[in-house]
């Protein structure tokens, strides 16, 4: 459940402050009061929570220098104005200003929790937007993302950071649901880039026609910018690239080619091409493919990951688990060894899959994840891949899932963890160093 959103009522008359908020107490909201904008404006910081609603009379620093001083501050900060008689035109002022609305007195209370219900919804989509921006520009936050420790995870990881500060073209190739958006999405929040626009566009999603004023306009009266304009000095995320027609094929090479070197917009494609035998350099025209592919990345299958299955496999019934309000599965040596072996043709976005009705499954009592496995299959038989793996890998991403589970449950409890696996102390330790498992992480 969303948390109540702030309102902060601003008002020299404390009959007038305690009113308003007994009402808006009433209808959910979290109130504040302050008794001058002085005082209020030492709390309510660029990102406060909520919103303000503000006599424009009163001693000291009046409605309208207090409205200017927030949006100063924070120009999306909704702030409602209340306005005695004859105060319209400062009122229409205020709005100019950048007042989200305003009341005059006496007012009716229910008008008042309507204007502070929109306003609220106003911020907390203003606030969500510039959360995500925040995660989508913060490439610490979205390399944690990129969970696992296997080699070609390692190595997919460096080739992020090493291509990221690099200035080309980039093309990502890769099959289905192996996550190439969110490589996407890294690559250029850990480059110099991260600070200007990110636009992404599917062009499989629309029409030759529409996908070429989308991209390239024309631009007229009422239209929109262009996304290769709009991303100007940013990145232009092009997924299902190889659906670009012949046409636009040549159009975007013309756009690259008039940007010169280096690159004013970088391009980042993404190839989903699942054609047998097919690559994209058998779609796209030679010339543009080559300016594409002058970096690349190819993210790994899931089943090409080896443990961290496991570990993304567990970090996700634990968060369905969590969703639903019910105890995680245990996942079990043969069920290990099977999620180990399958072969996963829809990658992770398969693996969230199977999770989340490995929980479901749990909750009500019945089921197996062997079961859920056969169920992908077509053919209805156990689904095995055919890249065998050796005995030791199996065991020991077994022995990693089992200390970690163990470690979560208890709360990083190492007397706990060693009476319940029947390990000594220093054997313990020895398998989380070599595991790479922190106890902190579990505290």
């Amino acid at each position: 459940m969303a948390q109540a959103m702030k309102i902060a009522i601003v008002d020299d008359e404390q009959d007038m402050r305690q009113s308003i908020s007994q009402w808006l107490a009433l209808s959910g909201f979290d109130t504040e009061t302050y008794a001058n904008a002085e005082e209020a404006l030492k709390k309510l910081g660029p990102d406060y929570p909520g919103v303000v609603v503000s006599d424009i009379r009163m001693p000291g620093m009046d409605g309208m220098q207090f409205l200017k001083r927030l949006m100063g501050v924070d120009s999306a900060l909704p702030v409602i104005m209340i306005t005695g008689h004859g105060d319209v035109p400062m009122a229409v002022e205020a709005m100019r200003v950048g007042a989200f609305d305003f009341l005059e007195k006496p007012f009716n209370p229910d008008r008042m929790t309507q204007l502070a219900k929109n306003a609220t919804v106003k911020r907390r989509i203003t606030l969500d937007n510039r959360a995500l921006r925040k995660e989508l520009s913060d490439g610490g936050a979205l390399m944690k993302k990129l969970i696992g420790a296997s080699p070609v995870m390692n190595r997919l990881k460096e080739d992020i950071l090493d291509l990221g500060q690099a200035d080309g073209h980039v093309l990502i190739d890769g099959e289905t649901g192996t996550g190439k958006t969110l490589v996407a999405h890294a690559l250029h929040a850990v480059g110099s880039r991260a600070s200007k626009n990110f636009i992404l566009c599917s062009c499989a999603a629309h029409e030759e026609a529409e996908l070429a004023a989308l991209l390239f306009g024309p631009v007229g009266e009422g239209s929109d910018q262009p996304l290769i304009e709009a991303a100007r000095g940013g990145a232009l995320v092009l997924e299902d690239v190889e659906a670009l027609s012949p046409a636009l094929q040549t159009k975007l090479l013309a756009a690259m080619d008039a940007q010169g070197m280096p690159a004013e917009t970088r391009i980042i494609a993404i190839s989903n091409l699942q054609e047998q035998g097919k690559s994209c350099e058998d779609v796209l025209r030679a010339d543009l493919f080559y300016r594409l592919a002058a970096l690349r990345i190819t993210v790994p299958p899931l089943r090409q990951r080896g443990e961290d299955i496991l570990m993304l496999f567990t970090g996700l019934s634990e968060q369905f688990a969590e969703e639903y309000g019910c105890a995680a599965p245990e996942v079990t040596a043969q069920e290990a060894a099977q999620l180990l072996q399958a072969p996963w043709p829809g990658n992770v976005r398969q693996l969230i899959n199977v999770a989340e009705r490995a929980v479901l499954q749990n909750r009500r009592g019945s089921g197996t994840i062997a079961s859920l496995l056969m169920a992908e299959s077509e053919d209805e038989r156990p689904v095995m891949t055919t890249e065998g793996k050796p005995l030791k890998e199996y065991v020991e991403a077994f022995e990693r899932m089992l200390i970690d589970n163990t470690m979560r449950r208890h709360k990083g409890s190492i007397a706990s963890v060693m009476d319940e696996l029947c390990l000594p102390r220093r054997t313990l330790n020895e398998k989380m160093a070599k595991y790479g498992l922190q106890r902190s992480d579990y505290l």
